[in-house]
């Protein structure tokens, strides 16, 4: 499957869902394993995964603003964006559940601020 996959600023790669079967295929992948994984807190992210162990915080943050930026969250709103943070094994897929769509079992809460998204975009953009 093809993610998408992102250098952060450490040298860190994440890897990022395109759509609701390749955020499942993402997290087929990691799940029961200690990967940090990151959603935002309504539907419609890609699922994010950080791939080293053990991220620093500003890894996990960056990852968050990078996860928010490709939100349907942020699409819509254009305002902050609360994105979820957890690992692989806590996530687990249950008979009839839809595509993309995944049981977190316990996960953080980080705010990514409106600001952190638009200049993340002018970075990317340049």
């Amino acid at each position: 499957m093809d993610f998408r996959k992102k250098t952060l600023k450490s040298g860190t790669t994440i890897f990022l869902g395109r759509d609701a079967k390749s955020n499942d295929e993402l997290m087929r992948k990691f799940k029961r394993k200690e990967n940090v994984v990151l959603h935002t807190a309504e539907p419609g992210s890609p699922f994010c995964v950080i791939e080293a162990l053990n991220p620093s915080q500003e890894e996990v943050h960056e990852s968050g603003i990078i996860c928010a930026r490709y939100s349907q969250d942020w699409r819509d709103r254009k305002g902050d964006v609360i994105v979820s943070v957890f690992t692989g094994k806590d996530v687990s897929k249950e008979k009839g559940m839809n595509a993309g769509t995944w049981k977190v079992k316990k996960s953080t809460l980080i705010k990514i601020k409106k600001g952190e998204i638009i200049k993340f975009e002018g970075e990317v953009n340049r």
